[in-house]
């Protein structure tokens, strides 16, 4: 059965989906299968990997609200092991059509389940905003991973993640936890990312990921070639970090 992750933080401009495309690139570089879920509307984790989303048969929309197979909407990637669930602007309007849906916050969940024994990890990268979406990957998933940018802003953003996660365990996933947090835009030359680094592995301790994220120019360059840093440029400070972070998540997760 594979283990269904969230990449969620309500703050937009964490790089969410940036650590969504290459924690999981690199993830399925180390021979697991994966698969990457695209419900932010925006659909930066389709454009990212290099999809064209006006030549899509099916999408995130017609998966949840019109009851298409996945099997019939998931498309390979240019990774191997790594397919994707893309997404449209299409699902801007999921959000009103859900509110009418029965059981609308488990329709993700209903909807991944005949795809856990196809897949080792399934990495759901959400919108930058509470609604129905976030909640529906929030109730499918078995834990979160937050990326956080390391300035005083975001942990604000931080604090409301965490009450809605407890809501979340309160209401409708009562098994979920957060596996760890992933410092990203590190800048070790700043002494404010040194000070918020500091608060958030006081309070997550050991769930803060070993190796930050630092600021790269290769990756933010990967998205507009429509492939991720481990093939953009996986030398580069950037790529080691997020292969890092991959060998990390890995170890962590078959050694519990």
């Amino acid at each position: 059965m594979s283990k269904i992750i969230t990449i969620s933080n309500q703050k937009g401009g964490v790089g969410k989906t940036t650590t969504a495309i290459n924690l999981a690139a690199f993830v399925a570089e180390k021979k697991r299968k994966v698969l990457i879920v695209d419900i932010d509307p925006q659909g930066n984790a389709t454009t990212g990997l290099g999809i064209a989303k006006n030549e899509l048969k099916g999408s995130m929309y017609d998966l949840l609200l019109c009851q298409m197979p996945a099997q019939e909407v998931i498309l390979h990637t240019k990774v191997d092991n790594m397919d994707i669930l893309p997404c449209t602007n299409d699902l801007v309007g999921a959000e009103i059509n859900l509110i009418n849906v029965n059981r609308r916050e488990f329709v993700l969940r209903d909807a991944l389940t005949p795809l856990k024994d196809i897949y080792d990890y399934i990495f759901i990268d959400c919108p930058p905003s509470l609604g129905l979406l976030t909640l529906n990957a929030l109730t499918a998933c078995d834990a979160v991973i937050i990326p956080v940018q390391s300035e005083f802003f975001a942990l604000e953003g931080l604090s409301q993640l965490v009450n809605t996660i407890k809501i979340v365990k309160q209401r409708t996933n009562p098994d979920l936890e957060v596996d760890g947090v992933i410092l990203t835009m590190y800048d070790s030359r700043s002494i404010m990312s040194r000070q918020v680094t500091t608060e958030i592995q006081r309070f997550f301790g050991e769930k803060v990921y070993k190796y930050p994220v630092p600021r790269n120019i290769k990756v933010t360059e990967a998205p507009g070639f429509g492939i991720p840093i481990s093939i953009h440029a996986p030398s580069s400070s950037g790529g080691v970090a997020y292969e890092k972070l991959a060998e990390e998540f890995i170890l962590r997760e078959e050694t519990t």
